[in-house]
């Protein structure tokens, strides 16, 4: 039986971990013409919970404390449950939606579309932003973004982990990108969700990743795919560096999660040997967390013939596509802990200062799901 109210996770505003407060008196959502209902049981952490939460998403003014506005107004208003990669079990349908799902496990497909338009998403917006999220133990989706996937060999809190918010940002990387196999293509910020899911999607598309993160992760990133690890934390003579893990050749592309003053490094190990390409320079972007402002010189830009290419979210086709992979076994979770749901500000807390030892995801799982899908991936191993 379904109950009226839920245990939620709710942001409140604008601000610190204060602003998520916890209630088990919120209303349970009913399913609409289309949709299903899940009952939530993992979804995983994203960075954009925290620069939703703080409004670090400004457009114009760098001081602008704001969110997602780009179908021309903000969708964020609170209270709001945050929380964009569920995964949950059907346990309710809507008009329209075959009896059948229910019972069945999926993964959502995290974007809110404007139209139904596949191969495009102009006005990206997302479950946990402009809509109810996972942070909650209930949630009513549309039936055609709740992707079913049955993999006894994937545990719930390890399919959350393989969520559209970092799978499906990266492939828009790479597809805006036109990576190719034989390319070689640098990842930054590769210890973290978008960055082991790109370092996995090269090696699926036959392009040869190199990862850019701290030393100590080498061995784990080279497992998952890389070629070679670059130190981030030793930038100087970086042409250097990559010239001693590549031959001499350049990349052809570079995936930035980190933006900053290493943006021009990065634009440096793509043009240091022009006649050695066969492709423009290509920059996908898609994350600033090394700094929000880069200094450029555009004569660089424009007589090396630099295409950079704005990412955010992904389109319905590379959903499927991810679902497809993930069905197959192609793709792998790289699970890093679990938390409850009451324990979300630790969660954050943690999340903001994860130190060396951090690699891939984070989890939040419901309290009343925890014995059954969180407590074997808790920090420490424990409940």
């Amino acid at each position: 039986m379904i109950p009226e109210t839920m245990s939620a996770m709710l942001l409140t505003g604008h601000g610190g971990v204060e602003k998520l407060e916890y209630k088990d008196t919120v209303p349970v959502p009913r399913p609409g013409p289309g949709q299903v209902l899940a009952q939530i049981t993992a979804t995983a952490k994203n960075n954009t919970d925290r620069k939703a939460r703080e409004g670090l998403y400004p457009t114009k003014d760098k001081g602008d404390v704001t969110s997602f506005a780009m179908g021309g107004s903000p969708t964020l208003t609170f209270p709001r449950i945050q929380g964009a990669d569920v995964v949950g079990h059907v346990v309710a349908v809507g008009d329209g939606v075959e009896e059948s799902r229910i019972g069945q496990r999926g993964l959502l497909d995290f974007n809110l579309y404007a139209d139904d338009r596949r191969d495009i998403n102009l006005t990206p917006d997302y479950y946990g932003h402009g809509a109810d999220g996972g942070y909650a133990e209930y949630i009513a989706v549309p039936s055609d973004q709740f992707h079913h996937v049955p993999n006894p060999e994937l545990a719930d809190a390890e399919l959350a982990s393989m969520g559209m918010c970092s799978y499906q940002t990266g492939l828009h990387m790479l597809t805006s990108a036109r990576v190719k196999a034989g390319e070689r293509i640098l990842v930054t910020g590769a210890s973290g969700g978008v960055g082991t899911a790109l370092i996995q999607m090269c090696r699926i598309m036959g392009a040869i990743p190199y990862a850019l993160s701290q030393a100590d992760k080498s061995e784990a990133l080279m497992s998952l795919g890389a070629e070679a690890v670059l130190d981030r934390s030793d930038m100087d003579n970086f042409v250097d560096q990559v010239k001693a893990v590549t031959g001499g050749h350049p990349f052809d592309a570079v995936m930035d999660l980190a933006g900053g003053t290493m943006t021009d490094c990065f634009i440096d190990a793509m043009i240091f040997n022009m006649k050695d390409r066969a492709d423009y320079p290509r920059l996908s972007i898609a994350g600033a967390s090394a700094g929000n402002l880069s200094e450029i010189m555009w004569t660089r830009i424009y007589l090396y013939q630099v295409q950079i290419f704005g990412v955010s979210h992904g389109t319905r086709e590379e959903a499927e596509q991810l679902i497809a992979w993930i069905r197959d076994g192609e793709l792998k979770p790289v699970l890093h802990a679990a938390f409850r749901l009451s324990e979300l500000h630790e969660c954050e807390r943690y999340f903001t200062d994860r130190g060396s030892h951090y690699l891939g995801k984070i989890v939040v799982v419901p309290d009343a799901q925890w014995e059954e899908h969180g407590a074997r991936f808790a920090l420490g191993g424990g409940a």
